[in-house]
């Protein structure tokens, strides 16, 4: 069997949908884009159970996928969702000192992401996660 297309390319998908987090946040460097993502990974990962958190990471593109589940310490607490401000607020606490996602980070990552994902299968595994998680990704 051939190496699946998305395995192939996986930069260059990673590095396009970076460029894309940056400019819809409207930040400066992939650097910071990246911490973002980063944030907001973590941020809806806390929120899930293994089950459900394996599954809406099937859903991703492999190097987002690889970064959702990097470590992950599965026998953390769960957190419920929240208002969304709330939640940005936890995506800014990652690295503080060098993170500069906006107050808009959650709704720029999920607007990014949905370009690079396909829509319809990642708007299915939303709904069957916990009361939130669509609104999470909401745009």
């Amino acid at each position: 069997m051939p190496i699946p297309l998305d395995l192939q390319h996986a930069t260059e998908q990673f590095d396009r949908f970076l460029a894309d987090a940056r400019d819809t946040a409207g930040l400066g460097t992939r650097n910071q884009a990246y911490t973002m993502v980063d944030g907001v990974l973590r941020v809806f990962r806390r929120r899930l159970a293994l089950e459900e958190a394996i599954r809406f990471a099937g859903v991703l593109p492999p190097v987002l996928r690889a970064m959702f589940v990097a470590d992950w310490d599965p026998a953390e607490p769960r957190r419920a969702f929240m208002e969304r401000a709330v939640m940005t607020l936890e995506v800014q606490g990652l690295r503080r000192h060098h993170n500069f996602a906006p107050p808009s980070a959650i709704r720029d990552v999920a607007s990014a992401l949905r370009r690079h994902v396909d829509e319809d299968t990642f708007d299915r595994v939303l709904a069957t996660l916990p009361e939130g998680a669509a609104a999470f990704w909401a745009v």
